[in-house]
């Protein structure tokens, strides 16, 4: 395993206590300008994220009624009902993004499927980067004010879905994570900066309650005008 990396998962509360547990979840409570854009109204109301540790397996409720949830696996999304009746699905979800721009209107299952492999990656970061099949290796660190973060650039395996292929992770010098940086391939691929922030320490993880995705500039600055993402998190539970 890359040494870096080594220290990234120690700095996150150490690989071995990760695989002792099986899920988490989280309250979650989002906003940013992307929604508007999809034909979407976003709510402050606050929801249940949870995902699986060890699989992709996402599923938040509620989701467009007070019984209803999403559920999410690689190949497959569904909205189904607190009791599991299936309400809609998408098998193959990913081919209906095809010639999609970050205008492009989504309906729920759209968004069903983008929240589940997006808070799947991000509720699993920096962990997933052990997971068979990625392949990881220390990139340029950045500058960030009077700040350098290192970075680690990751190759996600094929049979996992995410915003892209290849994103890249830098560290503080704490070793704790500060910034995720994508492109959105089911939003004509624009590039992100995603900034991290307020770790709280739950059950011996490390884990950030604040999130903002900037579109990202091409001298790798955010934007900050333009605020695509923002999730708030809290009631981290580990299981």
């Amino acid at each position: 395993m890359n040494k870096l990396l080594e220290d990234v998962l120690d700095a996150h509360g150490g690989l071995g206590r990760w695989n002792q547990f099986n899920t988490v979840s989280a309250q979650i409570v989002s906003g940013g300008g992307l929604w508007s854009l999809k034909g979407l109204i976003q709510d402050p109301a606050p929801r249940r994220m949870k995902v699986s540790l060890h699989e992709e397996f996402a599923s938040v409720e509620p989701f467009g009624q007070p019984n209803w949830r999403t559920s999410f696996r690689p190949g497959r999304v569904a909205i189904e009902t607190t009791d599991g009746d299936v309400v809609q699905e998408r098998l193959s979800p990913r081919k209906s993004f095809a010639d999609h721009t970050m205008n492009s209107p989504w309906d729920p299952l759209h968004r069903a499927y983008f929240n589940g492999y997006a808070l799947w990656t991000y509720l699993t970061t920096p962990f997933l980067m052990a997971m068979p099949g990625f392949e990881v290796a220390e990139i340029e660190p950045i500058d960030e004010g009077a700040e350098r973060w290192r970075g680690l650039r990751a190759k996600f395996p094929a049979h996992l879905e995410s915003h892209c292929e290849v994103q890249d992770f830098y560290f503080g010098d704490d070793l704790v994570l500060r910034r995720h940086d994508y492109q959105v391939d089911v939003a004509g691929s624009f590039p992100a900066a995603q900034y991290v922030d307020s770790f709280v320490d739950i059950q011996g993880f490390r884990m950030p309650t604040r999130r903002r995705a900037y579109v990202r500039g091409p001298d790798k600055r955010p934007v900050r005008d333009l605020l695509m993402v923002a999730i708030d998190l809290s009631n981290f539970e580990f299981s």
